[in-house]
């Protein structure tokens, strides 16, 4: 299976369990990979037949800004679920970083993996 990815994309988000994170906003990281058959776009070169990486980010931009949650596990379920019944993803990778969280890390968070059928089999 093809993949299109997203990588680094920094969205500014209110999240965090701590009295101090609920009063500013934080740097957040993305990288997705999604699971996507390119075959067709690339024998007609058309776009529109594309997973178009550009509105996945606006989408995820538009949700992660209007969100609040206190975990970055619950943020990423929500994006994961935003890619895949939005924009029809069979699989997807999501990594969260959040960074700066913990001294002397450069980044914390997680990474989760998301498909339509168990165990990501198609």
């Amino acid at each position: 299976m093809d993949h299109v990815f997203i990588e680094g994309l920094e969205i500014e988000a209110l999240i965090g369990i701590y009295d101090w994170e609920r009063r500013i906003r934080q740097p957040l990281l993305f990288d997705l990979e999604m699971a996507f058959d390119n075959r067709v776009p690339a024998a007609r070169d058309d776009i529109a037949l594309t997973l178009d990486y550009k509105a996945v980010s606006k989408r995820l931009i538009e949700y992660v800004t209007a969100s609040e949650f206190g975990l970055v596990e619950t943020l990423a379920e929500r994006c994961a679920e935003i890619v895949m019944n939005e924009f029809k993803v069979e699989r997807v990778r999501l990594k969260l970083s959040k960074p700066g969280a913990v001294r002397g890390a450069r980044a914390v968070g997680v990474f989760i993996e998301r498909a339509r059928t168990p165990h990501g089999n198609g």
